[in-house]
């Protein structure tokens, strides 16, 4: 079966720049007290009145196309990964058929909702269709508006601190030989934490999807656990990575770039302690942009090419963990 390599990858960050001490001044925190637990200095807020999920990612997804010198017109397939669409629904992937303009030639929009792993379970779908020959182009996306539903008060600080918006894109096509593309993906879950780091509400499950009891809860905004996350995050970026070498054949040393999923630098930076990494080897800009959850791998991906860090040859290991819990990796030889 053929295998799909990735020919364009693109991004697009809102133009709001939300800083530490621009939130010093709407709860009880500090510059230093985000930096030490989270490595975050300043994050990216859409602005309501002219960005969407749906602008955003086709503002990436042109920057991908660009970049490979690919038509938006010979996309076959859109795999959109997003927990925070623009609508219950429909899912924001037929949103983006339509921003691309592609809406009469009626390709197929999946959407997928695995949150910080959204955007290698995406990868992995399109691969599959590549593989089999199903599709030709395939673009996959991972975006999200965060901060929306972000409580900006103390009481909701140790979430809303961490997380931003943007969109990162990646257009997938078979690769022109056996040496290069997208080597192997590796998907997990482990339901039994799922109340671990989620949103409750509104649900379909309840008597009422949306009351006023429900608006004015807490349960509506992002519930996390943040040291159990911390401590399965540890353990299972290490595992799913091993995995991945080991299904290829491969060592850590074989590895020219790691990028894991933005969630926290501590994170990462343990992660790179524990595989013995230089710093050039492992990229990070969640400083820059907080937790972007399915647009960090992408959005992370794109500046990486545009610095010069991922290029021919470049053997590309991608990880991520998150709400699920879900994890995932991938191996990509450029």
């Amino acid at each position: 079966m053929l295998k799909s390599q990735i020919v364009g990858i693109g991004h697009y960050v809102p133009e709001q720049i939300v800083t530490n001490a621009d939130l010093e001044k709407v709860m009880d925190t500090s510059n230093d007290w985000i930096v030490e637990r989270t490595g975050i200095h300043e994050r990216r807020f859409f602005n309501p009145e002219t960005d969407t999920v749906a602008n955003m990612s086709a503002k990436a997804a042109r920057m991908a196309l660009e970049r490979a010198n690919v038509a938006a017109e010979e996309i076959d397939l859109i795999v959109f990964a997003t927990i925070t669409p623009d609508y219950f629904f429909p899912g924001s992937g037929v949103l983006l058929q339509r921003e691309l303009g592609l809406d009469k030639k009626t390709i197929p929009a999946l959407d997928i909702r695995n949150a910080c792993s959204g955007f290698i379970y995406g990868l992995s779908v399109g691969d599959q269709y590549i593989r089999t020959g199903t599709y030709k182009t395939v673009l996959v996306v991972g975006a999200e508006i965060q901060s929306s539903t972000m409580e900006m008060n103390t009481r909701g600080r140790n979430v809303s601190v961490i997380f931003g918006d943007g969109a990162g894109a990646a257009l997938l096509r078979p690769s022109e030989t056996d040496s290069k593309g997208l080597l192997s993906t590796h998907l997990h879950a482990e339901g039994s934490f799922a109340e671990e780091l989620y949103v409750r509400d509104p649900g379909s499950s309840r008597k009422e999807r949306l009351s006023p009891e429900i608006i004015e809860s807490t349960s509506v905004r992002a519930h996390m656990n943040g040291n159990l996350v911390f401590k399965h995050a540890v353990v299972r970026f290490q595992e799913v990575i091993h995995e991945a070498l080991e299904h290829n054949q491969l060592n850590k040393d074989d590895i020219d770039l790691l990028i894991p999923h933005q969630a926290n630098l501590r994170i990462s930076k343990f992660l790179q302690s524990q595989l013995g990494f230089s710093d050039d080897r492992v990229y990070n800009n969640i400083m820059r942009y907080g937790n972007t959850t399915a647009a960090s791998i992408p959005i992370a991906m794109s500046e990486a090419w545009a610095e010069g860090k991922i290029s021919e040859g470049t053997l590309l290991c991608l990880a991520a963990f998150g709400s699920g819990f879900t994890w995932a990796s991938a191996l990509i030889q450029f």
